[in-house]
């Protein structure tokens, strides 16, 4: 989709079309979408509003809503429903269809397909999508953004090479700053370089042979990764922007803990479990730093996920386990989150107790939880009840939410089969 959520805007405020729409409200909130209008001005998602707003004086700011850009995207995959059940959604506004087996019913091909889905969204729902047609998810996806906005793009398969041989190398999925920093210095700088070096080379470049290896396949315009249609959800986290960046620990540890009470909450309505912990935390320089931790205990409560969170927080900030609300920071904190994943169903989660357990309050079985994940659990789920019931605000953990702003939005990206230039992608 193109610019989806400053696009969903304009559908039920038409007197926008035109404008600047940029949406994100807030002093420390950051950009969640931008029309083009916008963009012209230098304005894009993940900039600070702040920063917008002194590029775009003029623009219309406009708060997030995801409730109805969901809705929106709900109608926008009915009709890719339409031509093929094998989607895989990969985020609200980005999917990939294979359509092999429907081009029987297209005399077209996935030509005529791909022309139905941008002139019927459009519409049917008055915003547009830019369609990349190729014969595997890779060269789907750089044919999509090639094509925006509001275009299509078809590469056959015999032309897969030559057409990424004109990309730069922070067009492919996956090469970031550091990869592209490490591959600069060995005198690549564009993906036609990168189809001149070796596996080996690439070995050496990046110090990963698998990494050297998909490179290698890239630079060939080579993907074998299949369309999941019904993909787990990788992680479930939670992340919050403070109003004012903190430099005492205490705020920032309590902020974390509503942070591991929502991504805690949210596991349990999934009914599922996590064993590994991640902390990222933002600097007022916009800078991130993260950690992981990985459990063989099975994690859904506060009482679980908190403790190797903060831990994990300590670290970072160089400050012992043990310290003070009071204690100083080195470096000012914007914003601190985190996120559980190997996740697994917790019907089938395996308890495994400690020694101390076996031989603690009362003998247990080993597949039930420790006396104490156990209370935790049960009042957990006492919380729950009344938040459902009640509204997710009716009760919590006696924090100050006051200098906090912004949501906790989900987090979960997955990665999809078909003849040559059957695969599409459809993005924003």
């Amino acid at each position: 989709m193109d610019a989806f959520y400053a696009s969903c805007e304009i559908v039920r405020h038409p007197e926008l079309a035109g404008k600047p729409v940029i949406i994100g409200t807030g002093a420390r909130a950051v950009v969640s979408a931008a029309s083009y209008e916008a963009r012209a001005y230098g304005v894009n998602s993940a900039m600070p509003v702040s920063a917008a707003r002194r590029r775009c004086p003029d623009g219309v700011f406009l708060p997030v809503d995801m409730a109805y850009y969901r809705e929106m995207s709900a109608r926008v995959f009915a009709i890719f429903e339409q031509v093929t059940p094998v989607i895989e959604k990969v985020s609200v506004d980005e999917g990939y269809l294979d359509v092999s087996g429907a081009l029987g019913a297209w005399p077209g091909g996935p030509e005529q397909i791909g022309a139905w889905i941008r002139a019927t969204v459009h519409s049917t729902l008055g915003v547009t999508c830019s369609v990349g047609i190729g014969s595997n998810k890779l060269i789907a996806k750089l044919a999509s953004t090639n094509a925006k906005p509001d275009g299509m793009l078809i590469v056959p398969k015999a032309r897969n090479a030559d057409f990424m041989r004109v990309m730069p190398l922070r067009a492919v999925p996956g090469i970031g700053p550091a990869t592209e920093k490490a591959l600069v210095a060995w005198g690549c700088g564009s993906v036609a370089q990168l189809a001149e070096l070796s596996e080996e080379d690439l070995w050496h470049a990046t110090g990963s042979r698998v990494e050297a290896h998909r490179l290698w396949l890239v630079a060939r315009g080579e993907d074998d990764r299949k369309i999941v249609v019904h993909a787990p959800e990788k992680s479930i986290g939670a992340e919050r922007t403070f109003e004012e960046d903190q430099v005492a620990l205490g705020p920032v540890a309590d902020l974390l803990r509503s942070c591991c009470d929502e991504a805690a909450s949210r596991l349990r309505s999934r009914q599922l479990v996590g064993h590994t912990v991640t902390l990222k935390i933002r600097y007022d320089d916009l800078q991130y730093a993260s950690r992981s931790h990985t459990v063989r205990e099975p994690l859904n409560t506060v009482a679980q996920i908190y403790p190797a969170a903060r831990a994990l927080l300590c670290g970072v900030l160089h400050v012992p386990e043990d310290s003070g609300r009071q204690t100083r920071l080195f470096r000012p904190i914007r914003l601190v989150g985190v996120s559980v994943s190997s996740l697994e169903s917790s019907h089938g989660a395996v308890f495994q107790p400690s020694f101390d357990d076996l031989v603690g309050e009362q003998a247990q079985d080993a597949t039930t939880p420790s006396v104490a994940s156990a209370k935790a659990g049960e009042a957990e789920k006492a919380i729950d009840s009344v938040r459902r019931r009640f509204g997710k605000n009716a009760v919590g953990f006696g924090l100050d939410s006051s200098h906090l702003v912004g949501k906790s939005p989900d987090r979960g990206r997955v990665s999809g089969t078909g003849r040559d230039c059957a695969r599409g992608s459809v993005e924003s």
